[in-house]
C-alpha cells in the first residue's frame, strides 16, 4: 500500500483533509464572534453556513469532471489555492452580504477535494485497498475539524477572529506548493498493477458507456442520497454544535472549543477505520459481493449514527449529549468512505471522477439545506431538538432505502 511512492499520495491527501475542515469549520469555531461583531441573528448565520455549499455542491460536480479531464493533481492545485486565498478572504467581510459571497467563492475552491481524492485512489490504488486508503485519505478532514476549535478558538480569544483566518490561509498556500513538487498524477506501474480485477473488466466496456449512463443508475442516485443524509448530519455537527453548546449548554467559547474536539476524535477514528471495515467485510464475504459488504457497514452504521444524534436532542445534560453526539459522529464516519467505494466499484476508471463529483453534488445540497433549516427552527422553536430529531429521522429512511435500492449496475451489451 505505501510502497513506490504510494506513501506520498496518502500523506499528501491526507494532509489535505485536515486543511479543508480546518478551514471549513474555522467558521463555526468563530461563529459566536462574528454574530456579535456583525450583529447577525440565527436564521443569518444559517444561511451564511449554507452559502458555502452553493458553491462547494457545483463544483463538486465540475471538480470531478475536471479530474478527469485535467488530471486529479492539477485540479487539486487549483482548488487549494483558490480556497485558501478565499478563506483568508474572510478577513474582508463587512456584513451579511459580504459574507455570503465569500463563501460561496470559498465553498467553489473546495468543491473538487473530494473527487479529486477518489480519481487521484482510483489512479494510484488496486480494487483491493481502494476503500481503506479512501478511509485512511479522508481521515484527515475530522481531525481538522478537531485541531479547528484550539487553534482558532484561542486565536479568535487573544488576537481576534480575524487573524485565525489569515493563519490557515498560509498554511494551505505551503500545502499547494509541496503538492505540486513532489506528487504525481500516476504511478510508472499503473498499467500494470492498478487497473486489474474489476477495472479490467470496466476498461474493456468503456468505450460503450458514457457519463449519463450512471448518472440515471438507482444505484448512484441512492448511494447519494444516503450520501446527502450523511452530510445533513455532518453539516449539523460542523456548522451548528458550537453555538448549540454555547447558547442551549451556557459553556464558555474557550470551554467550546476543547469540549468540540472529542466528537471529532472519534469522527477520525471512524473513519480511518470505516474503509479498513469494509475491505475486510468484502474479502470475508467475497462470495455474496463487494457491493454486499459496502451496504452492510453503510446500512448498519449511518442507522446507529441516526438513532445516537436523535437521541442526542433528548437528553437534558451536556455530557449526555455531547457523548450522543461524538457517538453519532463515529458511526456516521465509519461510513464516510463507502460512498466513494461503491463508485469506485461500479464504475469505469474514465468515468469515476465525473461520477463521484455528480454524487457529491447532490450529497452536498445538503449543505445549503441543513444549515439555513436548523437557524430558521432554533429561531422559531427557541430549542435545537426538532433540528437534532429531523437529523435522525433523514438518516433512518436513507439507510432503508440503501437497503433497498443499491444493486449492482448491469452494463448494456
Amino acid at each position: 500500500m505505501f510502497s513506490q511512492g504510494r506513501g506520498v499520495v496518502i500523506v499528501f491527501l491526507f494532509l489535505a483533509g485536515v486543511i479543508n475542515y480546518l478551514d471549513r469549520s474555522a467558521l463555526s469555531i468563530a461563529a459566536p464572534f462574528i454574530q456579535d461583531d456583525l450583529s447577525l441573528t440565527a436564521t443569518e448565520m444559517g444561511i451564511i453556513f449554507s452559502s458555502f455549499s452553493v458553491g462547494y455542491a457545483i463544483f463538486n460536480f465540475l471538480g470531478g469532471m475536471a479530474s478527469d479531464k485535467y488530471g486529479a493533481k492539477l485540479t487539486l492545485f487549483v482548488a487549494m489555492i483558490v480556497w485558501s486565498l478565499f478563506s483568508g478572504a474572510l478577513v474582508l467581510a463587512v456584513g451579511f452580504v459580504s459574507m455570503i459571497v465569500i463563501r460561496v467563492l470559498f465553498g467553489m475552491g473546495e468543491g473538487p477535494l473530494s473527487a479529486t481524492i477518489s480519481k487521484m485512489v482510483n489512479n494510484w490504488f488496486p480494487p483491493s485497498n481502494r476503500a481503506s486508503v479512501i478511509g485512511l485519505t479522508n481521515s484527515g478532514t475530522p481531525l481538522g475539524g478537531a485541531i479547528s476549535g484550539p487553534i482558532v478558538g484561542f486565536i479568535a480569544i487573544a488576537y481576534g477572529w480575524r487573524i485565525s483566518f489569515i493563519a490557515i490561509m498560509v498554511i494551505g498556500l505551503i500545502w499547494a506548493i509541496c503538492w505540486w513538487k513532489f506528487v504525481k498524477e500516476k504511478p510508472a506501474d499503473s498499467s500494470e498493477k492498478v487497473n486489474t480485477g474489476a477495472a479490467q473488466v470496466a476498461a474493456a466496456t468503456e468505450g460503450k458507456l458514457k457519463l449519463t449512463f450512471y448518472l440515471k443508475q438507482k444505484t448512484v442516485l441512492f448511494t447519494a442520497f444516503a450520501f446527502f443524509a450523511y452530510n445533513y448530519i455532518l453539516f449539523f455537527f460542523l456548522t451548528w454544535f458550537p453555538s448549540y453548546l454555547v447558547d442551549a449548554r451556557g459553556l464558555s467559547v474557550k470551554d467550546m472549543s476543547i469540549v468540540t474536539v472529542i466528537p471529532w476524535i472519534l469522527g477520525f477514528l471512524g473513519l480511518a477505520l470505516g474503509g479498513f471495515v469494509s475491505d475486510f467485510f468484502s474479502k470475508k464475504f467475497a462470495q455474496k459481493g463487494v457491493l454486499f459488504s459496502r451496504k452492510l457497514v453503510l446500512v448498519t452504521c449511518l442507522f446507529l449514527s441516526a438513532v445516537c444524534i436523535g437521541l442526542a436532542g433528548l437528553v437534558t445534560t451536556t455530557v449526555g449529549a455531547v457523548t450522543l453526539v461524538a457517538f453519532s459522529v463515529f458511526f456516521l464516519y465509519l461510513t464516510g468512505a463507502i460512498y466513494w467505494a461503491i463508485v469506485n466499484d461500479v464504475v469505469d476508471q474514465r468515468n469515476v471522477g465525473s461520477v463521484g463529483g455528480f454524487m457529491h453534488f447532490l450529497a452536498n445540497t445538503a449543505g445549503i439545506i441543513g444549515p439555513t433549516l436548523t437557524g430558521y427552527l432554533v429561531d422559531t422553536t427557541g430549542t435545537f431538538t426538532a433540528a437534532f430529531l429531523l437529523a435522525g429521522g433523514l438518516a433512518v429512511v436513507a439507510s432503508l432505502a440503501v437497503t433497498r435500492f443499491v444493486r449492482p449496475i448491469v452494463k448494456p451489451m
